[in-house]
């Protein structure tokens, strides 16, 4: 038996649906509360507008993307830690990616928070800039730059932003 709430008046009531855990009535607003290990699938809406001020899971806002911790002033290899985050290059500081440490999906960010150009070595098996058909075995990335790796599988990747 499904449930519906009712945004306009804030009520659950049973519907008796079997097809669906919880329909949401529009004409106002209402909070869903979900437990641990619940989760909620909304489907099939017209004219309803969602908001949130925070949208989160088990690791922390999926709206904010947070520091990999210290700027880098050697070479740093990227870790599966940093999946999800951004790793900051300082003054010396150089990024290596490896092989066969990434899965498919993941990604991490890396800024370049100094006054001149930083090396990205590419040590995985194969890399490529957005939109180039070439492996890399090194990119530049520029001053105060960004890039955004995704890792295609555990040997392949590609990298974008303001890199050559």
């Amino acid at each position: 038996m499904a449930n519906t709430i009712n945004a306009t008046s804030g009520g659950i009531v049973s519907t008796g649906d079997s097809t669906a855990d919880l329909n949401i009535q529009t004409g106002g607003s209402t909070a869903i509360a979900i437990g641990t290990g619940q989760s909620v699938v909304i489907s099939n809406l017209s004219s309803t507008t969602f908001s949130a001020t925070t949208v989160s899971d088990s690791v922390g806002n999926v709206r904010n993307i947070p520091s990999a911790g210290a700027a880098k002033t050697s070479t740093y290899t990227l870790s599966i830690s940093d999946i999800g985050e951004f790793v900051t290059i300082g003054t010396g500081g150089g990024i290596d990616v490896p092989n066969g440490i990434f899965s498919a999906g993941n990604v991490v960010s890396i800024y370049n928070d100094t006054t001149g150009n930083r090396t990205i070595s590419l040590t995985i098996t194969t890399a490529y800039i957005a939109g180039t058909d070439s492996d890399k075995a090194s990119v530049t990335l520029a001053t105060r730059g960004v890039a955004t790796i995704l890792f295609i599988s555990n040997s392949v990747c590609v990298i974008t932003g303001n890199v050559t």
